[in-house]
């Protein structure tokens, strides 16, 4: 890597404005130098999602006339927001892409669904090593300040010591004091999920909708994955991958008679 500071790429999902990604900022340019491309409104849950239907707009904001980096709000989601700034916006490479820090937790199954992660993911699609950052709290007014210690040291390892070619980390952060926490635990993703509740209601014109809700049910005993470590009161760490190939199904597989 260069000895120049390295760059770093940052984006989100709950939109340029949200506390979360202000306070990863700070952290960011403390180490190396920032650009940021985020959402210009919350895209929590879209997953992977990419604007292909629809114009996409992305501009240059001050959103505090005292800070020197540049920063983008785009239309589009997470993920655009990485290929576009990425492709459009950058004028190299970065170094690294962080994520976050995501208002609520995206361990276990929510990998899947979070903009958060697939803005990291996509990232890691391009060679880039990046990491998800997500407090478990899922207030507008949460209290980052306790999770700068972690963010540093996770993100200097990174930089540091790399990332295998197509992984990405998954860092989820308990809602407790820096003191409270007891330190940094890499883990496994658990096997849990949602079972989803679907409220019927009725429009003012009478027509049927439905709001999403639901309870999250873990059911992984183990003591070595995310839920348990947040549930002990440390840092999680998963490291992901985007190949979502069961290889060890593969030689299952060729057994079938599918030439037959």
């Amino acid at each position: 890597m260069s000895k120049k500071k390295p760059l770093i790429l940052v984006t989100n999902d709950d939109g340029i404005t949200a506390p979360g990604i202000r306070h990863l900022i700070s952290i960011m340019k403390k180490i190396g130098e920032v650009i940021v491309v985020a959402p210009d409104r919350p895209q929590s849950g879209m997953g992977h999602a990419i604007t292909i239907n629809d114009n996409l707009y992305c501009d240059p904001v001050k959103l505090d006339s005292s800070e020197s980096h540049e920063e983008f709000s785009c239309s589009g989601t997470p993920a655009d927001c990485v290929k576009i700034g990425t492709q459009e916006i950058l004028k190299r490479k970065p170094d690294l892409c962080v994520s976050g820090i995501n208002h609520g937790s995206n361990s276990s199954i929510n990998v899947i669904y979070s903009g958060t992660m697939s803005a990291a993911v996509e990232a890691g699609t391009q060679g880039i090593p990046a990491i998800g950052f997500s407090l478990l709290d899922y207030s507008l007014t949460a209290n980052f300040e306790h999770t700068t210690k972690f963010i540093e040291t996770i993100t200097k390892n990174v930089i540091e010591n790399g990332l295998p070619k197509g992984v990405v980390l998954n860092v989820n952060i308990p809602k407790l004091s820096a003191k409270e926490i007891k330190g940094i635990k890499v883990c496994r993703q658990a096997k849990a999920n949602w079972q989803e509740i679907f409220d019927k209601r009725k429009n003012p014109q009478g027509r049927d909708y439905y709001w999403l809700s639901g309870e999250f049910i873990n059911e992984d005993s183990g003591e070595d994955t995310d839920e348990w470590a947040l549930e002990q009161g440390y840092v999680s760490v998963v490291p992901v991958q985007f190949d979502l190939t069961a290889h060890h199904v593969i030689k299952d597989l060729n057994d079938w008679k599918l030439n037959d």
